[in-house]
């Protein structure tokens, strides 16, 4: 091998799945990787290090990850000095199991020090054997950790890790650990360091945000913490996913409707409209009271757009507890919904629940739900047609862009709309357009109107900034994978 060959960096690729905690994770990855020296692999070649950042939450997890480490097997086998990574919720679920099963992995880490990767590599390098290294408890706070963000106009902002709820069919506590929480000044000076680099807007992130403050005794921490970004100059949206109903109080409601740059939307799960299968769930609220949320918060915020989550054929449900679900959302008028065929995880109580729900009975309330859920967001975008919105101009969020000659963005409300670019032809991520609703879909609205104003702003000269250089620096970079809520029916929602 040549000198030059030998004094090229490693390339690295980040394969992600599941939630949006596991996506900031990333960040983190490929931020800790090229603060050691590794550069982003090049699409279509192979990468010298490939990482899995894995999901533990959906049945068919682990068939894919060992899917796609066979598939890996014998490109490795011809490649000697490539190597393979496996972290997140699975790795810290199956440990020793990954190695057993794909023994040519090189590293696995856990959900607790991701921040050990470059080290874990550097050492089965030298060692010529695979590290296991899982940590039962967090070493350092992820946010600590170099970032490299994948957008320059938005960006995740981490305010606590872990869960202290015990929900029967979520294996997410036990692979995240008990809820800790940063301090608001860390929170606050992270956005304030974002907002500097050109963000405008930001989506708090939590396993469950609303319970922010546990930690050091401040029931109304979150509240505080939202009325705290309102008065941060530049920063124009701020979000925040996922809360849980059970404490979510009416001192977050009150922020919201008074803090001009908290938006009218909510990420509310639901996971069932049965109180009995609730209580099974351990999930500690009943419809009564989840539906009195929203109630309130339409009334403090008339435009609010709410989605949610929902597990059907969790065990012991039955036809008339499914018909219940069906009630609630027909109630609750949702937006959107993340809707989920139940499914036992090893590890949870409900895996050994009896009364377990056929597969075919599982599969047709699914069908039915969604046809439920579509029919009534449907409904909810089809009041909004010939009402002028104000998008984010958004960067990879319509996949039929190209084709359609649209762009896209996301409203306040956090839409998606596709819209004519007509009169806005400079037009940049980051950057504001005001255009009018023409059509409206089960998931997405369409402006096919010119553009009626155009708003240029910092997050589009950092986007324009970062995608006129030259190359991409090494260390902390800012943004995040999208604006708003991912579309309908992702992979897994962050747990509430």
């Amino acid at each position: 091998m040549s000198t030059a060959t030998q004094t090229q960096p490693r390339t690295y690729e980040v394969r992600t799945y599941g939630c949006q905690m596991n996506v900031h994770d990333s960040e983190r990855l490929t931020g800790l990787l090229e603060d050691a020296g590794y550069v982003a692999h090049t699409a279509g070649e192979l990468a010298d290090v490939v990482v899995f950042n894995t999901c533990a939450v959906r049945e068919n997890a682990d068939n894919k990850l060992y899917g796609n480490l066979s598939h890996l097997a014998p490109i490795k086998a011809a490649n000697p000095g490539m190597q393979i990574a496996v972290g997140g919720c699975l790795a810290q679920k199956d440990r020793s199991t990954i190695t057993s099963k794909a023994p040519y992995v090189d590293v696995v880490f856990g959900t607790h020090n991701i921040g050990s990767l470059p080290a874990l590599l550097d050492r089965a390098r030298s060692q010529q054997e695979a590290q296991v290294e899982i940590l039962e408890s967090l070493s350092v706070f992820p946010s600590t950790l170099p970032t490299k963000r994948d957008s320059a106009y938005a960006a995740w902002v981490s305010i606590s890790v872990g869960c202290n709820n015990t929900c029967t069919f979520c294996i997410v506590p036990a692979l995240r650990g008990k809820e800790k929480d940063r301090r608001p000044g860390d929170i606050l000076a992270e956005v304030e360091a974002l907002v500097a680099e050109g963000v405008i807007e930001i989506t708090l992130l939590g396993q469950n945000v609303n319970a922010y403050g546990v930690e050091f005794g401040d029931r109304q921490a979150f509240s505080k913490l939202l009325r705290s970004c309102g008065a941060i100059d530049g920063l124009e949206r701020v979000r925040f996913t996922s809360p849980h109903p059970a404490e979510f109080t009416d001192d977050v409601i009150e922020a919201m409707a008074a803090t001009p740059n908290v938006m009218h939307q909510l990420h509310m799960p639901l996971q069932s409209g049965s109180d009995r299968v609730l209580k099974a769930m351990r999930r500690s609220y009943r419809s009564s009271k989840f539906l009195g949320i929203i109630e309130r918060v339409r009334a403090a915020m008339p435009d609010a757009a709410i989605t949610t989550d929902i597990i059907v054929g969790f065990p012991g449900e039955t036809e008339d507890d499914f018909l219940a679900t069906l009630e609630v959302v027909r109630q609750a008028r949702f937006s959107g919904a993340y809707t989920f065929q139940y499914s036992p995880r090893p590890g949870t109580p409900a895996a050994t629940m009896a009364d377990q729900v056929p597969p075919e009975v599982v599969k047709d309330r699914y069908l039915r739900l969604v046809e439920v859920v579509n029919e009534i967001a449907w409904d909810e975008g089809k009041a909004l047609v010939g009402r002028s919105v104000e998008l984010m101009v958004a960067e990879g969020e319509g996949r039929k862009d190209a084709a359609t000659h649209r762009l896209s963005g996301r409203a306040p409300d956090s839409r998606l709309v596709h819209f004519n670019p007509a009169g806005a032809p400079d037009v940049r991520p980051g950057d504001m357009v005001t255009t009018e609703i023409t059509y409206a879909a089960p998931h997405h609205l369409v402006a096919d109107g010119p553009v009626l104003a155009v708003r240029r702003t910092r997050a589009g000269d950092a986007w324009e900034q970062r995608t006129s250089a030259p190359a991409a620096p090494t260390g902390v970079t800012l943004g995040m994978p999208g604006v708003g809520a991912p579309a309908p029916l992702p992979p897994a929602p962050v747990c509430g």
